[in-house]
């Protein structure tokens, strides 16, 4: 069997990627950049990089994984942690995170070196001076921070 590697993939084959398999989001709209894990030529996942969400981590030298989407195939996920924490360093970040809902166990994320950082609430964007359309497709839940250092 051909062993897993990594090739680069355009945002378009991500967002198409991620549309067809993710199980609840859709592409991430402001991706910096995208990665693709492969067995032989057929794509098994995608990973989008690109700012954080959260304003107080919008330092210039942290970025998010906003979305990792597998067909399923065993260590892709802990896989594309690794490659995308590989590239932000060769960038020049200093710090990468993602959220995973608070029922996951973020097993990936631990085989990848990561180390929970913090729970959050499930909560809203919307805010009386700042209001933002709901978006019925995504629930809201409580979340866990998971980062590493680079």
């Amino acid at each position: 069997m051909p062993s897993l590697h990594t090739r680069p993939v355009t945002k378009r084959q991500a967002d198409l990627f991620i549309n067809e398999h993710h199980r609840h989001h859709g592409y991430a709209h402001l991706a910096i950049f995208s990665v693709g894990a492969f067995i032989g030529d057929r794509l098994v996942g995608v990973a989008q990089c690109g700012r954080p969400n959260a304003r107080h981590l919008c330092d210039g030298y942290t970025i998010e994984v906003k979305r990792l989407c597998t067909t399923g195939e065993p260590n892709v996920c802990s896989y594309l942690y690794s490659k995308c924490a590989r590239i932000a360093r060769e960038l020049g970040y200093r710090h990468i995170v993602t959220y995973i809902y608070d029922i996951e166990p973020g097993t990936s994320l631990l085989a990848a070196g990561w180390s929970k950082e913090a729970d959050t609430p499930a909560k809203s964007w919307d805010r009386p001076k700042r209001p933002r359309p709901t978006c019925v497709s995504l629930p809201l839940v409580p979340k866990q921070r998971y980062g590493r250092t680079l």
